[in-house]
């Protein structure tokens, strides 16, 4: 009788071994996969991209808010994982200032540089570019900031063995830019950001750096853009039409499906940016009748419309305006007008728009 109780007992005993044995291989393999988790999220968002990115900590951010920050911006993979590791691990002190930071940096790196209060070095030089601005803006603003002349600038831009280069390192950058219509091979790849460069920087430095952001903020749409009927010259072409016909967001998505609509129904755009752009004015001035009629390869509206898109970019577009070109909301709208507070109207027929435009004249809401 007591040999039979060892016996359970021992059967207990072994089938509790087993458990807790199962436990703790279990306990180990979920510590282990969380380990390695959090290591992997720590490590540097692209190892190979050095690119400057002129990061700052305003006075009074806590370290929450750069966190949130440094993930905003694209600099680390993971906010939580960065966010537990500074509780547990690091008694950091983000100071306040402008540091240059890049995606090859991991969450160690990135700490110590805004942790040291080393800011960004007194020979490098922030520049931010403004969206919906064209061409010649960027070159003026190179020239003002790096000593460059407009002239060498240009000269750069349009070289042929730069261009190619271009178009063999980047999946975005193809052979549409080198058209011989386009006014300036680069419209529309240059993205609108702020960014650090030496003093010293070279002109193909500075734009080979805005062209290579534009990739990183495009990367994410890759496959939709490999989906699309339209290339990525043309969705470009078309966000930079959305970036100067609207201003909001939901606004964007809905001209975009506008221009797309008539696109798919061969009904010339009938934009007025894009007869500025064909004849280098600005819109602050008005185009003549003879000007809006003209025959070139950017003049969609008038008599002599082109089919179609543009045959380039007219200007540099904000990642709004992009992510509308690509992903364009759903209506079945063939015109819309903006009134003198940016205030968008969509219509249907061209008799709507004909009474929307007379009802804001009356109000006062048409520009004259």
């Amino acid at each position: 009788m007591k040999n039979k109780e060892m016996t359970k007992t021992d059967k207990v005993s072994k089938t509790l071994s087993k458990i807790v044995l199962i436990i703790l291989i279990v306990g180990f393999a979920l510590l282990a996969i969380g380990v390695g988790y959090c290591v992997i999220n720590m490590m540097p968002v692209d190892a190979k991209d050095s690119t400057p990115i002129t990061f700052v900590v305003d006075k009074g951010m806590g370290k929450s808010a750069v966190v949130d920050k440094l993930k905003k911006e694209g600099i680390i993979r993971n906010a939580l994982v960065f966010k537990i590791y500074l509780r547990i691990a690091d008694d950091s002190i983000f100071y306040p200032g402008t540091y240059s930071l890049n995606k090859s940096m991991n969450a160690e790196e990135i700490i110590k540089i805004i942790n040291s209060g080393d800011k960004q070095n007194d020979e490098d030089i922030s520049i931010t570019f403004i969206e919906g601005k064209r061409f010649p803006y960027y070159v003026g603003k190179i020239s003002e900031t790096f000593g460059y002349t407009e002239e060498e600038i240009l000269k750069v831009s349009s070289n042929q063995e730069f261009l190619n280069k271009l178009i063999d390192k980047y999946w975005f950058v193809t052979t549409d830019i080198l058209n011989k219509d386009i006014y300036y091979p680069l419209e529309g790849y240059l993205f609108p950001d702020t960014y650090s460069f030496k003093k010293d920087a070279s002109i193909e430095t500075i734009l080979e750096t805005l062209v290579k952001q534009l990739g990183n903020k495009l990367e994410i749409y890759k496959n939709d853009i490999t989906a699309s009927k339209y290339s990525i010259h043309g969705l470009l072409t078309l966000a930079s039409m959305v970036e100067l016909e609207a201003v909001s967001a939901e606004d964007r998505t809905n001209v975009s499906r506008v221009f797309v609509n008539r696109l798919e129904k061969n009904i010339p755009l009938g934009s007025d940016v894009t007869a500025y752009y064909a004849h280098k004015k600005e819109m602050t001035v008005s185009l003549t009748n003879g000007e809006l009629d003209a025959c070139n390869a950017y003049n969609t509206r008038g008599t002599c419309a082109i089919s179609g898109l543009p045959v380039g970019p007219i200007c540099s577009s904000s990642y709004s305006s992009i992510t509308a070109a690509i992903n364009p909301a759903e209506n079945a709208y063939l015109f819309f007008m903006a009134d003198i507070n940016n205030k968008v109207y969509f219509s249907m027929t061209n008799d709507e728009q004909v009474k929307k435009i007379n009802e804001l004249k009356k109000q006062k809401l048409w520009p004259e």
